[in-house]
C-alpha cells in the first residue's frame, strides 16, 4: 500500500501549524511536535524570514519521505557562511548530491565508515574517552564541572583527528574548530573554515605519503588506498571536502552524549540497569538515540515537482521536513513511547541518523563512540550527579535538542 493515500479525509486547511519561536515549541519540542503528529499526518512550520516548510509528523511518513527521490537536498537545505574563493570547491558535500553523483561517491568511502572499520578502531576511540576522563577532575570548579565543555565537546573532534591522522601538534587547534563547529553557525564558524580545509589538504597530502591503508589506521589512508586503486577514482577535492563534512556532520555526540548524560542521571531506574549490566549499552545508546537524540528536524528537502501526500499537494519547489522528534515517539510504532527504557527491543528503529540515501555515514562511528564514553564514564564515576536540573541548561533550538551546559559533580 502506498502511504500517501491514506488519511484521504485531511483536508489541507485543517493541517496544524507549528510556530517555531514559540517558547512552548523551545521548551518542549517532543509535546508540541508529538501533538501536530496526533492531529495528522502532515503539519505546516511557521519560521520567520523563510515562510511555511512542510513537516511530515509520523514514522511512516518520515522514513518514507527521507527515501524518497521526488525530494531532494540542494545547496538551499542548508544555510552556507560566507567563505574566501578558495574555500568554494570544497563546499558542496555528499550531502547535495542526489543520484547517481552521490551514489558514486557513497559507494567509494562508505567501506572507511562502516560498522567493521568502527569496532577495529574502538581501542582508539577508548583510549581518547579515557584521556578525557583523566583530565576530568582537574576541571572541576567548586566540585563541578562542565561535562559538556570538558567532555562531551572536544570527544567528537579528538576521534576525528585520530581517524583523519591530524598530527598531535595541531590537534588543539582543531579542536578550537571543533568547539566552534559544535556551536552553530555564526561569524566564528565562517572564520573557522578555512583554517580546517587547509588542515585537511595537509592531512590528504600525508595521507597519500603514508600510503598504508591498515586496519584501525584512520579514514584517510583507506581513501587514498582507494584514489589510488584502477577504475572510479576519488578525486582530491572530493577527499578534503570529506574531510571537512567529517568536521562539521561529525559533532553530532557531543549533543548526544550530554542529553543521554543528563537523560540517564534523571533516570535511576535506567542509570542502575546499565550500571548493573554493560551488555546493555549497544542498546541503551539506540533507545537514547529515540528518546533524546539531538535532531529535532531533519535537513529539509525540496520537492522535484508536485507530490500528492495524505490528500495535500505539495508543490513543486516547496520544501519539507519529518519531524524526527515526533516520529522517533510515534506510538503507532513504539509501545509507551514517552517512557525512556534502555531495555527497550529493537523495533521498527528511530529516525535519529536519517533514512534512505542520506543515512548518516558516520552513524557506526558516533554509535562507537557514545558506547565508549557513557560506559567509561558511569564506570570511572559511580557517584556522578547533575549539579542542575536539565531543564535550566537547554539552549532554545528549535532543530536541534541540546544544552548549553552539563554541569555535575563527580
Amino acid at each position: 500500500m502506498n502511504i500517501w493515500n491514506q488519511h484521504l479525509e485531511l483536508p489541507v486547511i485543517t493541517l496544524p501549524e507549528v510556530d517555531l519561536t514559540d517558547p512552548e515549541v523551545l521548551r518542549d519540542p517532543f509535546t508540541a511536535y508529538g501533538r501536530a503528529r496526533e492531529r495528522g499526518p502532515l503539519a505546516r512550520l511557521l519560521i520567520p524570514g523563510l515562510g511555511q516548510i512542510w513537516a511530515v509528523t509520523r514514522h511512516d511518513g518520515a522514513r518514507a519521505m527521507l527515501g524518497d527521490a521526488r525530494f531532494e537536498l540542494t545547496a538551499d537545505s542548508f544555510m552556507r557562511p560566507q567563505v574566501p574563493d578558495d574555500c568554494l570547491p570544497y563546499m558542496r558535500t555528499m550531502s547535495e548530491m542526489e543520484g547517481p553523483e552521490h551514489a558514486r561517491l557513497r559507494r567509494l568511502v562508505a567501506p572507511a565508515f562502516s560498522p567493521r572499520r568502527a569496532a577495529e578502531f574502538r581501542p582508539r576511540i577508548e583510549g581518547i574517552v579515557d584521556a578525557l576522563l583523566e583530565d576530568l577532575p582537574s576541571r572541576a570548579d567548586g566540585g563541578q564541572v562542565d561535562l559538556l565543555r570538558h567532555f562531551a565537546r572536544p570527544l567528537p573532534m579528538d576521534v576525528i583527528c585520530a581517524l583523519v591522522g591530524i598530527p598531535e601538534e595541531d590537534r588543539p587547534r582543531w579542536r578550537e574548530w571543533g568547539a566552534t563547529v559544535a556551536a552553530g553557525a555564526g561569524p566564528d564558524f565562517a572564520r573557522a573554515i578555512p583554517g580546517i580545509m587547509a588542515g585537511a589538504r595537509d592531512a590528504v597530502a600525508a595521507a597519500r605519503a603514508d600510503h598504508s591503508g591498515e586496519p584501525g589506521g584512520g579514514v584517510l589512508g583507506e581513501l587514498v588506498r582507494v584514489q589510488a586503486e584502477d577504475g572510479d577514482r576519488l578525486s582530491d577535492t572530493e577527499i578534503v571536502t570529506l574531510v571537512w563534512h567529517l568536521v562539521l556532520a561529525g559533532q553530532t555526540p557531543t549533543n548526544l552524549i550530554a542529553n543521554a548524560v543528563a537523560a540517564l542521571l534523571s533516570h535511576p531506574d535506567q542509570l542502575a540497569a546499565v550500571r548493573a549490566d554493560p551488555a546493555l549499552m549497544p542498546g541503551a545508546v539506540e533507545e537514547l538515540i529515540r528518546w533524546c537524540g539531538p535532531t529535532l528536524l531533519a535537513i529539509p528537502r525540496h520537492a522535484r515537482q508536485d507530490v500528492d501526500l495524505y490528500g495535500a499537494t505539495v508543490p513543486r519547489g516547496a520544501k519539507i521536513t519529518a519531524l524526527v522528534a515526533a516520529a522517533n515517539r510515534d506510538p503507532r510504532v513504539f509501545a509507551d513511547p514517552d517512557r525512556l527504557d534502555v531495555t527497550r527491543a529493537p523495533g521498527a528503529g528511530h529516525l535519529g541518523f536519517a533514512h534512505g540515501p542520506h543515512f548518516c555515514l558516520g552513524a557506526s562511528i558516533a554509535r562507537v563512540q557514545t558506547q565508549a564514553a557513557l560506559t567509561a564514564l558511569l564506570r570511572r564515576f559511580p557517584g556522578l550527579a547533575m549539579a542542575a536540573p536539565p531543564d535550566e541548561l537547554r539552549a532554545p533550538d528549535p532543530g536541534t535538542w541540546r544544552l548549553a551546559a552539563l554541569p555535575v559533580t563527580l
